[in-house]
Parts: C-alpha cells; sequence; structure tokens
C-alpha cells in the first residue's frame, strides 16, 4: 500500500515538473500564458461584479471606493459587463494565438502565413485516399504532383529490382531492394531540399562505396537496427518528413524471370534477373516470378480496397509494372476495389522492352495478362514535337486505341525535358478526371 502510494506521488512530481518545463527561458511561451491569464481575469471580474450588483452583498469597508472606480460603477451595468466580457475574450484570444504560433513556429516554412500553411495541410489532409503502383523514376513523378493535392498517398513499388546499387545491397546483404523506395520517399518528401538531396546522392565509383546512393545505404543500415525492413521504410519517411506511406509489394525475396524471343528467329530464351531482361535483344513474351505463390504485404491490400483512386504506370511495363501485378492477391484486390482505376502510358519507348510499342500495345499487353477491363481510364500523352535521343521513340495512341472509350489524351510531356512526364500537369489531369467522376453530377 505504502509503496503504491509512493509511486503514485513520484507519478504526480514528475507530471508537475515536466509541465513546468514550458516555463523554461528561451522557450516563448511564458509571455503568451500571461496574456491568457490577464484575460481570465478580466472574465472572472466582469462575471463577480455582476453577481454583486445582483446580491448587492459588498461590505461598506475602505476598499469599497477602489473597486467602485475599478469597476466603473458609475456606468450601466450591462456597459460594464460587456467591457470586460470583450477584453477579456480579447486577451485571451490573443493568447491563444501567440501561444499557438510560439509553438508552431519551428515548423513554419519561411514566407508562408501560419493560417496558409494549416488551411492547406487540412485541405490536403481530407484528400483522396490515392495508391500508385510501378517502380522507377516514373511512380516518383506521379507522387511529386500528386502530393500538393493530398496526404493520403500510397505508393506501391516493386522488390524485384536486382541491378546497381540495389542490387548489390540485396545480394551482399539479403535485404529487399531499397532504389525504388528511396526513390518515391524521396519525391513525397515536404521539403525537397538538403535532406532528400542527400538522400538521393550517390557516391562515386572511386571512393570505394561502389556507387551507392546514401538513401540506399540508410535504409540498409535502419534494417539492421530496427531487424525490419518494413519498420526502416517507416523511420526514413520520418526523417524526410514524409506525408503518405511507401510499401513494398511484398516482402518475399522474388526473382523476375521472363522468355525472351530472339530476333529473326522462332527460339526463346529464359532470362533471369530484372536488370538483364531489357538488355536481351528480343520481345518479351512471358514474365513470372520466382518463387511464383507469393503473398503481397497485408497494408498494400488494406490500402487497394480503401483507395478512391488507383494509379497503374507510367513505368517499365515487364521490370516496373508487371512484378506488382505478379504477386496474386494484389491483383486480385485490384479488381475488387470500387476506386477509380488509371492507367498512365509511358512517354517514350524502352530499348530491349518496349521497342516500336505504341500506347494501345501497352494497355493491351497489361490486359492480356491481368484481364480486360481492369482500368477505367487510359492516359496517353498528345505531344510529340521534341525529337528524342538516344534511339527512344515516342509512345502514341494507335488507331484501335483512340475507338477506346477510356482514352484520355492531354499533353503530359515536360517540354524542358523530351520524353518525361511534367509532374505537375499530369497530377491535374489525374485530379480532374477523379473529380468527374466522383463528383456530385457524375454517371455511374
Amino acid at each position: 500500500m505504502f509503496k503504491r502510494h509512493e509511486t503514485r506521488s513520484r507519478s504526480f512530481w514528475r507530471g508537475f515538473s515536466r509541465f513546468f518545463r514550458w516555463f523554461v527561458p528561451g522557450i516563448g511561451v511564458k509571455r503568451w500564458f500571461l496574456v491568457l491569464l490577464v484575460g481570465i481575469t478580466f472574465i472572472g471580474t466582469g462575471t463577480a461584479l455582476f453577481l454583486l450588483d445582483v446580491y448587492r452583498t459588498a461590505p461598506d469597508t475602505w476598499w469599497l471606493p477602489i473597486i467602485t472606480t475599478v469597476a466603473l460603477q458609475n456606468l450601466p451595468r450591462v456597459v460594464r459587463v460587456a467591457i470586460f466580457g470583450t477584453l477579456g475574450l480579447g486577451f485571451i484570444t490573443l493568447g491563444i494565438w501567440g501561444l499557438n504560433r510560439s509553438l508552431l513556429v519551428p515548423f513554419l516554412r519561411p514566407g508562408q502565413r501560419l493560417v496558409d500553411q494549416v488551411s492547406e495541410f487540412r485541405r490536403r489532409e481530407r484528400g483522396p485516399r490515392i495508391v500508385a503502383i510501378g517502380g522507377g523514376h516514373g511512380i516518383a513523378t506521379v507522387l511529386r504532383g500528386l502530393k500538393g493535392y493530398t496526404n493520403n498517398l500510397t505508393a506501391v513499388v516493386s522488390v524485384a529490382d536486382d541491378g546497381g546499387s540495389s542490387g548489390e545491397l540485396r545480394r551482399n546483404l539479403g535485404i529487399l531492394p531499397p532504389g525504388d523506395i528511396r526513390n518515391c520517399l524521396a519525391a513525397l518528401s515536404d521539403d525537397e531540399a538538403l535532406l532528400t538531396q542527400l538522400f538521393q546522392y550517390r557516391f562515386g565509383e572511386d571512393t570505394g562505396l561502389g556507387g551507392h546512393s546514401f538513401g540506399n545505404l540508410f535504409i540498409s543500415a535502419l534494417t539492421d537496427i530496427t531487424g525490419s525492413f518494413e519498420e526502416a521504410i517507416s523511420e526514413s519517411g520520418r526523417a524526410l518528413s514524409v506525408h503518405g506511406r511507401v510499401l513494398p509489394a511484398t516482402l518475399h525475396n522474388v526473382r523476375l524471370v521472363a522468355d525472351v524471343q530472339l530476333p529473326n528467329a522462332q527460339t526463346e530464351v529464359r532470362v533471369e534477373g530484372e536488370s538483364q531482361i531489357p538488355q536481351t535483344a528480343g520481345r518479351v513474351r512471358r514474365v513470372w516470378l520466382e518463387p511464383d505463390n507469393v503473398s503481397a504485404y497485408p497494408p498494400v491490400i488494406q490500402a487497394v480496397l480503401a483507395a478512391d483512386m488507383i494509379i497503374i504506370g507510367p513505368g517499365s511495363l515487364y521490370t516496373s509494372i508487371f512484378p506488382n501485378l505478379l504477386v496474386g492477391d494484389l491483383l486480385d484486390a485490384i479488381r475488387s476495389s470500387r476506386g477509380v482505376k488509371i492507367f498512365i502510358s509511358n512517354l517514350t519507348t524502352q530499348p530491349g522492352e518496349t521497342d516500336l510499342y505504341t500506347s494501345g500495345d501497352h494497355i493491351r499487353t497489361l490486359e492480356k495478362f491481368a484481364g480486360s477491363e481492369l482500368v477505367d481510364v487510359i492516359i496517353c500523352n498528345s505531344w510529340y514535337d521534341a525529337k528524342l535521343e538516344n534511339g527512344l521513340q515516342w509512345v502514341r495512341a494507335d488507331d484501335a486505341l483512340t475507338r477506346d472509350s477510356r482514352l484520355y489524351l492531354s499533353d503530359l510531356a515536360d517540354h524542358l525535358q523530351p520524353g518525361y512526364h511534367e509532374a505537375v500537369k499530369l497530377a491535374q489531369v489525374l485530379m480532374d478526371l477523379y473529380n468527374d467522376r466522383t463528383g456530385p453530377n457524375s454517371i455511374e
């Protein structure tokens, strides 16, 4: 009994001391507590004077004339109560405003007003729940544009990458490849300034770090510290002030395998490894995962089923998009979801993977594998004025696709970097399509 009482007493004094830490010099809240106190005093005084007038119980003492003067007894009762009430509310309002501002100043962006930032945050907090599925730089571009509209973003990325820095870390450390996840975290960061640049920084080959990016090493280290790849992603998101989530399609160690038909031949070769498929000249006939019966990461299924909009692409068709859809229960969840499903066609062909493909070839290949009518909208680029380099070609909508009622054409290209989507334009088109289909005048 005595020990329990002693524990309660210590807990009380510990909480009491923590409260008074708010009054340590330099925090900047003491003045606003004082203003609040003044406001409460004015309201209390006005209430007390009102009661004194009603009951008239004040004794005839030496201090009564002082109280009478301070209380403005020469004015009508209603006027006095209104004056003290107004002063009290004014001081309380000023104190609350100043207290909030003192607490929020460290988190304010330079050049923006507090009310604007709070309003923007609340607007994005109420934004639609969007799931973007893909990999590479394509999905990062989608996220970079959409983060201005909603905080409820979930990126689902492939873990079949076995090339470059991610592949080397995967082989040497036995972790899932962090590269696409790193790109998505950087794209979702609230402040893509110094910290994000650091996360994306890549060491040179001659530094002894094998061309690894800092973000890949950071996620790898966190995986070892936390003992969990998914926890490492979550902690990395906190470090980058990410609003939204980046989730691996599966936590299983999978490998992408393809059958490729060689040029000018009827023979097919089996190519193992995501990085090797684009390097093999020929036409991809079939892709699958090994092992082929892996389960999706459960939070991914939950996000897809709860989504208001699901975006597939842009990205390498066989090596970025398909590895996600090859996870069986993830594909089933996409089919079952009631959210608006949108496919974004690539702007250009990818050598060794989609040579000579049109937008129609992309969607027909996708739906040949995943089932017809998988998506509700097909977005294609309509601007082809720039000349592309490195043997790339524009991906255009063919005649068959132009007759598809799901097609939506728009200028989505970055005119300063031909061959890349422009994040702001793409996000605007996506939100316009979403609002058209879910607005009060939409027809299902």
